[in-house]
């Protein structure tokens, strides 16, 4: 019966990693965006009025991930001490 904790758990952290994959690649994408909607506008500067709203929104999404992204890496960090208890 101790073998399922260690299962679900190693089956929640591959999970995770992968999740965690995802959403950094997705953040690299969004960066790339985020460039070139500033690059068609000749506008890098935020507070400028002529700022991509594209770009502004994709910052918010991109900011997002990011929060995601720790929360996620940080649950990982609080597996690894549990995991490596149950399997000494």
């Amino acid at each position: 019966m101790s073998m399922q904790p260690r299962f679900e758990t190693a089956r929640e952290t591959a999970v995770i990693s992968k999740i965690l994959a995802d959403l950094v690649r997705t953040v690299q994408l969004i960066e790339c965006e985020i460039a070139a909607q500033e690059e068609r506008a000749s506008v890098s500067d935020r507070s400028d009025v002529k700022y991509p709203m594209l770009a502004r929104t994709l910052i918010e999404r991109r900011d997002n991930l990011k929060m995601t992204i720790d929360a996620l890496e940080q649950r990982l960090a609080a597996r690894a001490p549990h995991e490596q208890a149950t399997a000494a």
